[in-house]
C-alpha cells in the first residue's frame, strides 16, 4: 500500500531550522577535501536550483579548515546552509522492494537449490559491500568500517540498514562520501538530527542518519540515491579488547540475529525480525529483513587486522573464519580468506602473546581538559591458592526457537561437562525456558550419583522451540530459597535473542540478592550487549561458544574461575596518582583469569605499583600489583582535545555505567538520560539518545523522495529462518 505525504517548509519549519546549528555540509562542486576536513557551501553561483526559492543561514558547528576536523562553537564568515523551500511528494512503498524502477541489477537464485533452472528468486541489493579495518595497540582497537551503498534501481531510493557494531564501542566518526566530496556528520540531540534528516530527504539533498538502537545495534539511512550512483560511509570507533585465561579477544559483528519480542513489549521499543518484502508485520518501529534460506544478495564483507601486541604473538586462533595471516616488523596483519566473504557469523580473533606473567596495564593520555586512564588489573596469582565455599549451581538454558539444532546441542554438550565436574559439597538445579519455564525440582539437589543420572536424563530430552520468554527464566532461577552456606552461581546459557533486555536486566537487579550470574553466548552471531550486561549486573563474567568451539573445554574454564574465590570490597590505592569519575562505579569482582577493566580522570603522576585489597572469602587480603604506564595518543583531536582513544572509551564507559542504571532506577524526570546525553555530546559519541547526521546540501538531486528500501540480510549461520522470522 503506497503511502504519500506531501512536506512544505512553512514559516514554522523555517522558525525551526533557523535554531538547529551545526550541519554538516558538502563542499561546493569538485572542491577537493581530506578524510579530516569537513565542507561548507560558500557560494550562490555554483547552486544549480534556480526555480525553487533558497533559504540561507550561517552555521555553528563547522570547522572549514579541515584542521581539526570537528565541531566550533561560533560560526565563520561564508558558512551557509542552503534550505529549497519547495512542497515535495513522497511515495513510498515499503512492502516491494522492486517498485524503484524497471531494469534493476539483482541477485538471481533459483527458488529450489535442487532445480537450479527452475523458477528463480531476484533478491535487490542496495548495500553493496562493507570493508572493515582495524588496528590493535596495546588493548585498544581503533577500527574502520566503511558502507559502500549502491542504487541498482532505475529511480531514486533511499536505503535502510539495521547492523551491529561491539556493544563496547565509542562511535565517534562519521563521514558520507559522495564521488570526490566528503561530508563529516556531527553528532546532535536524536530528535534534531532526525528533524534535519528528513528536511534534507524531502528536499532532494543526499542526506544520512545513523542512530542507535541498542548499544550493540545501529541504523544507517542513507537518502536520495540516484541510479547507478554509490554513496559511502564511513564510521570510525574505539573499543577495548576481551580478555580471558591468557588470551586477548577480538570481536566484530557482521549480523543482528532475529528478536524475539513478548507479547507485552510495547511498539516501537523492539527489534522485530521479518521476511524480506514484509516491513510493518512485526509491529516494531526497528525492523531486519532477513533473506530466505535459498535467497543470497551481494553483498559481502572484507575485514583486515593490524595487531601491534608490544611483544611477540606466540599462538593465534580464528575458530568463526578462514583467515590469511603475515608478520612485518613484529607486527601481524590478518585478514578474512577470500572464500569466507558472506556476513553472516560473528568474526572472533584470539591471540596469546608471549611470557608466563602479564602485568597489569595502566594506559595514560593527557590533553587540555586534564589526564584520562585505563586500568587493565589482572588477578593476582595468590588468588588460586585459596579454597573456595560450597556453592549451588544453577543452570538455565534458553530452550526457544532460535536455539534450534546445533546452539541447543552445544549448551546440552557443556551443561552435562559441568554436572560431571561439580564438587560433592555442591547442590544444582537445572531451568528451561521457552514460552514458559520448567525446572527439574523444586528444590536444588545434592551432588550424588542417582541426582546426577537424572539431570542427564533430563537435559537429553530438553528441545529448541517456541519463543524465548526470558524474564520467566530470571524468575525461576532467582525466586526459590539458597541452599545454606552455599554461594548461589546462576549460569544462562542463551544466544539473547530478546527486544526486552531493559526488563530482563532490571529484573535480575531486582531478585539477584547476593547470587553471582555467569552468561554463557551460544552461536555465531550472540546478542554481546544482553551477554556482558547480565554478567557485569550479576558480579560475575560471560564466555562465547561458537559454532566450531568446544562447549566442555570453556566449561572448563569456567569451573577453574568459579573454583577460587573472587576478590570482591575492591579497593584501590593508587598512590600519588589522584583519580576521580572511575568507571564501573563499583569496582566489579576480580576471578581468577578474569581482569577487571577501570576507567577514570586522573591528576598527578602514573605509579609503577598500585595496592589492591578486597576479601578473597572470609579473608580480607592486601597485595601490591606491578603497572606498566604507558602513553596512548589519540588519533583525532578537536581543538586540541581528543576526540578518541581512551577519553572517548572514558566515556562509552560513563554512558554504559548510567545506562545500566536505568534499567533498575525510575528516571521520570530525564536526569539520567539528559547526562547521557550531554557526555554523548561532548565526546561526539553515538548514544540512545544523540546520533550523527550528515547532509550535502550542494546540490539537490532530480525527481521526488525515493522509495524506502530496507537492506535484507541472512540469518546467522546456524539459525533456522522458520522459526525466528515472521512471514
Amino acid at each position: 500500500m503506497k503511502t504519500q505525504m506531501k512536506m512544505y517548509v512553512s514559516c514554522a519549519l523555517f522558525a525551526l531550522l533557523m535554531n538547529l546549528i551545526g550541519l554538516i555540509i558538502a563542499g561546493c562542486g569538485s572542491m577537493p577535501m581530506s578524510r579530516d576536513a569537513a565542507t561548507v557551501g560558500q557560494s550562490t553561483a555554483r547552486h544549480t536550483e534556480t526555480a525553487s526559492p533558497v533559504i540561507r543561514f550561517p552555521l555553528g558547528a563547522i570547522d572549514p579548515t579541515g584542521k581539526g576536523g570537528g565541531l566550533l562553537s561560533v560560526s565563520r564568515p561564508g558558512e551557509e546552509l542552503w534550505v529549497i523551500a519547495k512542497p515535495v511528494v513522497i511515495n513510498e512503498d515499503r512492502n516491494n522492494a522492486t517498485t524503484p524502477g524497471t531494469g534493476a541489477l539483482v541477485i538471481e537464485q533459483p527458488r529450489d537449490p535442487l532445480h537450479p533452472d527452475g523458477e528463480k528468486i531476484t533478491v535487490p541489493i542496495p548495500l553493496k559491500h562493507t570493508n572493515v579495518k582495524a588496528k590493535i595497540q596495546a588493548y585498544i582497537a581503533t577500527v574502520d568500517v566503511t558502507q559502500q551503498f549502491q542504487n541498482p534501481y532505475d529511480s531514486k531510493i533511499e536505503a535502510v540498514y539495521v547492523f551491529p557494531l561491539p556493544e563496547n564501542a565509542a562511535i565517534n566518526e562519521f563521514v558520507m562520501t559522495i564521488g570526490e566530496r566528503k561530508i563529516r556528520g556531527i553528532i546532535r540531540e536524536r530528535e534534531e538530527a532526525e528533524q534535519i534528516y528528513l528536511a534534507a530527504r524531502s528536499q532532494g539533498h543526499n542526506a544520512a542518519l545513523m542512530t542507535q538502537e541498542r548499544p550493540n545495534i545501529f541504523t544507517q539511512k542513507v537518502a536520495n540515491i540516484e541510479p547507478g550512483k554509490q554513496i559511502d560511509i564511513q564510521i570510525r570507533y574505539f573499543h577495548t579488547l576481551a580478555y580471558a585465561d591468557g588470551w586477548y579477544e577480538f570481536h566484530f559483528p557482521m549480523v543482528v540475529g532475529p528478536r524475539y519480542n513478548p507479547a507485552a513489549t510495547a511498539a516501537g521499543t523492539g527489534i522485530g525480525a521479518v521476511g524480506r518484502n514484509k516491513s510493518g508485520l512485526s509491529g516494531q518501529t526497528t525492523e531486519v529483513a532477513y533473506l530466505r534460506p535459498t535467497e543470497r544478495s551481494g553483498h559481502d564483507i572484507s575485514l583486515s587486522v593490524d595487531l601491534d601486541a608490544g611483544v611477540q604473538v606466540e599462538e593465534m586462533l580464528c575458530n568463526s573464519h578462514q583467515i590469511t595471516r603475515s608478520n612485518n616488523n613484529g607486527r601481524s596483519q590478518v585478514a578474512i580468506a577470500a572464500q569466507d566473504t558472506i556476513p553472516n557469523k560473528d568474526f572472533v580473533l584470539r591471540y596469546r602473546v608471549a611470557g608466563d606473567t602479564i602485568k597489569s596495564n595502566l594506559l595514560v593520555h593527557r590533553d587540555s581538559r586534564g589526564g584520562f586512564f585505563t586500568l587493565m588489573l589482572y588477578p593476582p596469582r595468590d588468588l588460586r591458592h585459596l579454597p573456595r565455599r560450597p556453592m549451588e549451581m544453577v543452570f538455565v538454558l534458553d530452550c526457544s526457537g532460535s536455539m534450534s539444532g546445533y546452539p541447543i546441542e552445544q549448551s546440552k554438550r557443556a551443561i552435562r561437562h559441568a554436572l560431571q565436574n561439580m564438587n560433592g559439597q555442591d547442590t544444582f538445579q537445572i531451568i528451561n525456558f521457552s514460552n514458559s519455564a520448567t525446572q527439574l525440582g523444586d528444590r536444588p539437589l545434592a551432588v550424588n550419583e542417582a541426582n546426577v543420572r537424572r539431570a542427564m536424563a533430563y537435559v537429553d530430552a530438553l528441545q529448541g522451540e517456541g519463543g524465548t520468554e526470558m524474564i520467566t527464566g530470571i524468575k525461576a532461577a532467582f525466586d526459590f530459597p539458597q541452599s545454606e552456606g552455599r554461594q548461589r552461581v546462576v549460569t544462562f546459557l542463551t544466544d539473547g535473542y530478546i527486544g526486552n533486555e531493559a526488563e530482563i536486566l532490571g529484573e535480575m537487579h531486582k531478585r539477584m540478592g547476593p547470587a553471582r550470574v555467569f552468561s554463557f553466548g551460544i552461536g555465531s552471531s550472540v546478542n554481546r550487549y544482553l551477554m556482558e550486561s547480565m554478567a557485569r549486573v550479576g558480579r560475575g563474567a560471560v564466555a562465547y561458544i561458537g559454532p566450531n568451539d568446544s562447549g566442555p573445554e570453556i566449561m572448563d574454564h569456567f569451573f577453574q574461575r568459579i573454583s577460587k574465590p573472587a576478590l570482591t570490597d575492591i579497593e584501590l590505592d593508587l598512590g600519588s596518582m589522584k583519580t576521580r569519575d572511575v568507571f564501573p562505579r563499583r569496582v566489579p569482582d576480580l576471578f581468577v583469569g578474569r581482569p577487571v577493566l577501570l576507567v577514570g580522570r586522573f591528576e598527578g603522576e602514573p605509579p609503577g605499583q598500585i595496592e589492591v585489597r578486597g576479601m578473597a572469602g572470609n579473608e580480607r587480603v592486601a597485595m601490591k600489583v606491578n603497572v606498566q604506564a604507558m602513553q596512548h595518543d589519540a588519533s583525532a583531536t578537536v581543538n586540541g582535545q581528543a576526540i578518541g582513544g581512551i577519553p572517548a572509551v572514558w566515556a562509552r564507559m560513563q554512558i554504559q555505567s548510567l545506562s545500566d542504571q536505568m534499567t533498575h532506577t525510575q528516571d521520570h524526570q530525564g536526569e539520567l538520560a539528559g547526562v547521557i546525553k550531554q557526555v554523548a555530546i561532548d565526546y561526539s559519541l553515538m548514544s540512545a539518545y544523540t546520533a550523527f547526521v550528515a547532509v550535502d546540501s550542494s546540490r539537490r538531486t532530480e525527481g521526488a523522495v525515493g522509495t524506502t528500501v530496507p537492506v535484507p540480510v541472512p540469518v546467522p549461520a546456524g539459525v533456522k529462518y522458520e522459526t525466528t522470522v515472521q512471514e
